[in-house]
Parts: C-alpha cells; sequence; structure tokens
C-alpha cells in the first residue's frame, strides 16, 4: 500500500535533489514501523565520481536514506508542526554487507526501538531484494526550523 508519493514526502522532509534520496514510503505504522524505496539508477551524481569504473553507492547515502524513511517517520506519525524539521543526530553499529549497485532497488525500513525526552532510535535495515545490504541504529530528533 503506497503510503507516501515523492510530493508528499517532500512536504515533511527538507531534503531536495541530490539529496532527497527517498522516491516512495510504503508502510507507516504508529510506534512501530516504516518502509520506504529508493530506485538507484545509473543518473545518480554520485556515480561520477564513486567508482566509475565500477559504480556503487556510498554506504553513507545508504544511511542516510534509512534516516530520512526515519525523519518521515517522526513528521508523520508524531505529527510534527510545519514550523519544526526532523534532524538526523545519530548513527551507530554500521555495517555494510554488500555492495548496491546502479539498477537496484533499496528497501528501507526503520523500526522504532525507544523514543525518550525528544529523541526517536531507530534500528534501520536496507535490503536489495531479499539480501541484507547494509543496517544502523538511527537517531533522530525534531527542533525549530
Amino acid at each position: 500500500m503506497l503510503v507516501m508519493n515523492i510530493q508528499e514526502i517532500m512536504k515533511v522532509l527538507p531534503h531536495r535533489y541530490p539529496f532527497l534520496l527517498v522516491d516512495r514510503i510504503e508502510e507507516l505504522e504508529e510506534g512501530k514501523k516504516a518502509a520506504g524505496f529508493k530506485n538507484v539508477t545509473i543518473n545518480e551524481p554520485f556515480f561520477q565520481g564513486h567508482f566509475p569504473e565500477h559504480p556503487i553507492m556510498p554506504g553513507v547515502l545508504i544511511i542516510e536514506a534509512m534516516a530520512q524513511v526515519g525523519g518521515a517517520y517522526v513528521a508523520v506519525v508524531d505529527k510534527i508542526a510545519d514550523d519544526k524539521v526532523t534532524y538526523f543526530v545519530g548513527v551507530e553499529k554500521a555495517r555494510f554487507r554488500k555492495p548496491v549497485m546502479p539498477g537496484d532497488t533499496l528497501r528501507l525500513e526503520v523500526e522504532l526501538v525507544s523514543c525518550r525526552r525528544g529523541i526517536y532510535l531507530f534500528s534501520g535495515k536496507a535490503y536489495v531484494d531479499t539480501t541484507l545490504v547494509a543496517e544502523a541504529e538511527l537517531k533522530a530528533t525534531f527542533a525549530d526550523k
């Protein structure tokens, strides 16, 4: 079920091309999790300089894409006001399992672990098909714009 298309994502996240790394969000479950997708194409600007003879998506951008799904979760599920913005404030236990190549579609899953004093802790995982390609613990909060 499509929960958010790209236009709706742009209403809740401040990112724009080339830093908006989520194409759609198909799952938002309050108090639990969210899942989004990123279609990886050879036209991505990072492929020009990141191993151009053997293009792979930089791991930090996979982590950022997971964080953006978490940010959309915070903004939508907790109904963050329009004068607030979600910030990615921490990453721990990041692991990169397999390279992501042009033509892949990333499924980005975040599961809410806890929310204390306005700090959201997510467990994030990125998949290509059913293969785990990256994972990390992500922290987010929100502040005035």
